[in-house]
């Protein structure tokens, strides 16, 4: 991809992205993701209703009218986007790939946490890390973001989540709000997201597409598996050719959704034919 061809996605995504994050994800992620605590702020003289544990003594005394301290929230909290790049996501039967509906979800969560002026990281993970951005804040910040979850070119194609997770907790201090953007076609990972969910605040985003489900009957197919690039006839006129899969397909989500819901993490599922947009709102409701 050419600069100008790219630097035109990333202003398109920019725009769509930012609009959503203006208008309908900046109050929600505010009230969802709290900061560290409550810091003091000023003095102000004593109105009705006020608290009377934060009344200031001491500048109550000295102008002989109460007086009350007044407190702020603490933000300064930090996002870090971990994307799946493996072979998988370049999938899509819809209008578009998994990776462009990722690409376009991790753009609105940054550009929400950036309107609270939060700090954004980025992790693109295979079966390795592929690529680390630290988090830092600003606008110029987040379109590096978005450049890279564009053009980015995985060295490999398949996928370890559990790799992944135990890198971010090992640059990760202090405690973060992380989403896991995939469609967690992957094994073994339960017990790193039990261990990584005791520290962060962690969600997972399953994205997926409807033709991933299940095997439509198209008779003798040749496929490919992105991840090992591996050819193979399948017969999907075989009935148990098509539950096998659907069996398959199933114990992956269903592993994905018991990892997320022992560990006490969150998780999202959005298929590419469906509203995101209504997907993380609804999400971020139930959890504000």
């Amino acid at each position: 991809m050419d600069t100008k061809e790219l630097l035109k996605k990333v202003r398109k995504i920019e725009i769509k992205t930012r609009r959503l994050s203006d208008h309908i994800f900046g109050g929600e992620y505010h009230s969802t993701f709290k900061g560290k605590g409550m810091t003091f702020s000023e003095v102000r003289q004593y109105q009705f209703g006020d608290d009377v544990r934060n009344i200031d003594w001491n500048v109550t005394a000295r102008y002989n009218e109460p007086f009350v301290k007044v407190f702020e929230e603490e933000r300064e909290l930090t996002m870090m986007l971990m994307v799946d790049v493996s072979g998988s996501e370049l999938f899509g039967t819809e209008q578009q790939f998994k990776n462009e509906v990722v690409t376009e979800i991790a753009a609105t969560l940054a550009f929400s946490a950036t309107q609270n002026n939060d700090k954004i990281g980025l992790i693109l993970f295979s079966d390795k890390v592929e690529l680390y951005i630290p988090p830092k804040k600003g606008r110029s910040h987040v379109l590096r973001i978005i450049r890279e979850l564009i053009e980015f070119e995985p060295e490999s194609k398949q996928t370890n989540l559990a790799e992944a997770l135990k890198f971010m907790q090992n640059v990760m201090k202090k405690k973060a709000i992380v989403f896991v953007l995939s469609d967690f076609i992957a094994d073994d990972y339960h017990q790193t997201m039990k261990i990584v969910s005791g520290k962060h605040d962690v969600t997972g985003i399953r994205v997926y597409d409807k033709r991933e489900e299940e095997i439509p009957n198209l008779g003798l197919v040749q496929m490919q598996d992105e991840e090992t690039g591996e050819l193979m006839l399948v017969n999907t006129a075989s009935k148990k050719v098509r539950l096998n899969y659907g069996k398959f397909y199933q114990e992956k989500v269903d592993y994905y959704k018991e990892s997320f819901n022992k560990s006490g993490a969150g998780s999202i599922d959005c298929r590419v034919d469906e509203s995101y947009v209504k997907k993380l709102l609804g999400y971020f409701k139930r959890r504000g």
